[in-house]
């Protein structure tokens, strides 16, 4: 296997590749805190531009990589300050929702950023093992792909502990299905690259929650933001997260919520709605690390971010890419303690139910631009199937059937 490994010691080199890795965290920033917005547009948006980016094509790289992971830290923000519905309906809430309706949003900050911080530190060193062994395993379970997402599928819907959440799972990853089905293949006509994608996602899992949100009260009064659980009690979910990390950067389709589910399955105990949070956002970075090596060891990209990292050909050279990687991750982390505090507490000042109204608006004009009249249309659909999973108290994660249903079909 090339890992297409090469060293220099270059000092004009490190500060020149150092300015685009600040430059992609900005980026990454800006998607992270914006709703709907995801570091893939821009790094598709960068993909399209990269011939005209002054610099060489392995730090406009480094700067997509760089503005990725920021967002996989930052991406909690808005997560837990938007779309926080009622008390009297924490039972539908996600894990940490209810812990901003518990007053613990600035823990559940934290937790969120060590779990990030320490998928990163996790995955790296288990980055090339893991990266040998599915070499050699990828021809097998490409000729069984179908079944394995099959398997993973069969796994989430027992995960529901009532049968009104497994019909309903069922229900919410059919529909989807035939919604990503009809939807993938689209190539509409847009301001900006056309990504059905971005309405798709904003429908199903944004203006849902949004919308159960309008008749709550917003977010309550946030108390102190120490951490309550023991140090094993993040340690474990961070590692399950980082090697569940693996599973989403190989496996097309899934996710990082069904990964983090399933890896919690497996943990001794339970680990509650906080070892959910540590392992999800680990899930989330770790992604970006094993999707590098996937692109490096199979030729297969799979994240946005690495498929534009493709697309402007950028030089696979590990140390910078993965230097890159670790500079970010370490910005991310502050961030989310400085960024998200401010985040949380301006939020709670505002007209929840206007803001709700705001940001739906805005889902509608990101789906607009990135995908046309037909975006607008796909995010009204979606918003609808959306709210599928939640009437029937199941999980959401089901609504990835938008993704699995058409890849297990291609594969098949």
């Amino acid at each position: 296997m090339d890992l297409g490994v090469t060293l220099s010691s270059d000092p004009s080199f490190a500060l020149q590749a150092l300015a685009f890795v600040l430059g992609g965290a900005l980026l990454g920033t800006l998607s992270g805190l914006t709703p709907g917005l995801h570091a893939n547009n821009f790094a598709l948006i960068l993909a399209g531009m990269a011939p005209l980016v002054p610099g060489p094509p392995l730090l406009v790289g480094a700067a997509m990589l760089s503005a990725g992971v920021v967002h996989t830290f930052l991406d909690v923000v808005p997560a837990l300050a938007l779309g926080v519905p009622d008390a009297d309906m924490a039972v539908m809430a996600l894990p940490g929702h209810r812990l901003v309706l518990e007053g613990r949003g600035y823990e559940a900050l934290r937790l969120s950023a060590m779990g990030s911080a320490l998928a990163v530190v996790f995955a790296v060193p288990l980055a090339i093992p893991i990266t040998l062994v599915m070499v050699e395993a990828w021809p097998t379970l490409v000729e069984h792909m179908a079944l394995v997402l099959g398997t993973v599928v069969a796994i989430m819907l027992l995960t529901e502990n009532s049968l009104s959440g497994l019909v309903g799972g069922l229900l919410a990853f059919s529909i989807s299905g035939l919604l990503g089905v009809a939807a993938l293949d689209l190539d509409p006509a847009a301001p900006l690259h056309g990504d059905i994608l971005a309405p798709l996602f904003a429908g199903l899992f944004g203006a849902p929650i949004l919308v159960d949100a309008m008749g709550g009260d917003g977010i309550p009064e946030q108390t102190d933001d120490t951490i309550t659980i023991p140090r094993r009690a993040v340690l474990l979910p961070a590692a399950a997260g980082a090697v569940a990390g693996a599973v989403v950067g190989y496996l097309p389709g899934v996710s990082s919520a069904i990964a983090a589910v399933i890896a919690l399955l497996a943990l001794p105990g339970s680990s509650g709605d906080r070892g959910f949070v540590i392992a999800t956002s680990g899930v989330n970075t770790a992604n970006t690390i094993f999707a590098l090596f996937a692109l490096v060891a199979l030729g297969a990209p799979r994240t946005g971010v690495l498929v534009a990292v493709e697309r402007a050909e950028v030089p696979l050279n590990l140390p910078v890419l993965l230097s890159a990687v670790a500079i970010a991750a370490a910005i991310g982390f502050v961030l989310v303690l400085v960024v998200g505090d401010w985040y949380l507490r301006a939020i709670g000042t505002v007209d929840y139910a206007k803001l709700c109204v705001v940001i739906l608006c805005l889902l509608v004009g990101l789906s607009y631009l990135f995908a046309g009249a037909v975006g607008v249309v796909v995010f009204l659909v979606s918003a609808l199937i959306g709210f599928v999973p939640t009437r029937f108290g199941a999980n959401r994660v089901h609504l990835m059937g938008v993704l699995i249903v058409p890849i297990g079909l291609w594969y098949y």
